[in-house]
């Protein structure tokens, strides 16, 4: 599943395609062929994300004017030409230079602002948003029982957050992951990693966790190769030797999802 960088990256891609234009709006597909029918014809507004939801708004008299998007495991929402009309498409929206095609999302509904609203107030704290406010969120994670691990996939409190960042900002702070949330004494360095990171993969389009001193160049190793692209201290590392201390990097399961840590960075 997308991690937050990837929705905000998109939601940055979207408002550069398409803002001040009036594009067309359909459902080769046919699933959101009437709520498309609806937008086709009105002005493209703004996008914008939460966490891993993608809120694509039009200037309509309607109230329901916001496509709520959430991508899932499978889908993507990729450009290209107009004239390329490929695939299993549930959302086009196209001008007649470019095309953002969605395909395969876990949800596309067309809802209103009231219920944009109510989506988010069920998020916590976007690292990715400049206007996030993690104090309600450290309250939280200081009365919890639950790793700290756990809490960091909760997307009522990090929304955006997923198991990558999770095991690499533990690492780079060497927190253990079963800390308990109330015993954890580094949130605001956590929140302030997530932001440097996230932020980073925004303007990357990958995710990459090493500091200068072990990336592949300086530490003339072969760079690594994974289907998210970047450089990364123990996400799916089982197994092989910590860049820091040689240790084997262990993993196990947590909540359905593999976690990835090293028993001698992470002791505390």
């Amino acid at each position: 599943m997308p991690e937050g960088h990837v929705i905000h990256r998109l939601a940055r891609d979207l408002n550069t395609a398409f803002s001040h234009t009036i594009p067309a709006v359909s459902s080769p597909q046919g699933r959101f062929a009437t709520e498309a029918a609806r937008l086709d014809g009105s002005a493209y507004d703004t996008a914008t994300a939460v966490g891993k939801h993608l809120f694509v708004a039009f200037k309509n008299s309607s109230p329901f004017h916001i496509v709520h998007i959430h991508l899932g495991l499978i889908g993507s929402f990729r450009f290209g030409s107009p004239d390329d009309v490929t695939g299993i498409i549930r959302l086009r929206i196209a001008t007649d230079t470019i095309a953002a095609d969605l395909r395969g999302p876990q949800w596309c509904r067309l809802i209103t602002e009231e219920e944009q609203q109510a989506a988010v107030a069920k998020l916590g704290a976007d690292p990715l948003r400049a206007d996030a406010d993690p104090t309600a969120v450290f309250e939280r994670i200081g009365r919890s029982s639950k790793s700290i691990a756990a809490l960091l996939m909760d997307q009522s409190l990090f929304p955006g957050v997923g198991n990558i960042y999770r095991a690499e900002t533990l690492f780079r702070l060497g927190i253990n992951p079963s800390l308990p949330g109330r015993d954890c004494t580094q949130l605001p360095e956590i929140w302030a990693d997530l932001v440097e990171l996230m932020a980073d993969g925004v303007d990357t389009g990958r995710i990459d966790t090493v500091r200068p001193e072990h990336t592949p160049e300086a530490m003339g190793r072969p760079p690594r190769k994974d289907d998210h692209g970047g450089e990364v201290y123990v996400y799916r590392r089982a197994g092989q030797p910590c860049y820091v201390c040689g240790t084997p990097i262990a993993a196990t399961e947590l909540a359905g999802r593999n976690l990835f840590w090293c028993p001698n960075c992470q002791k505390g």
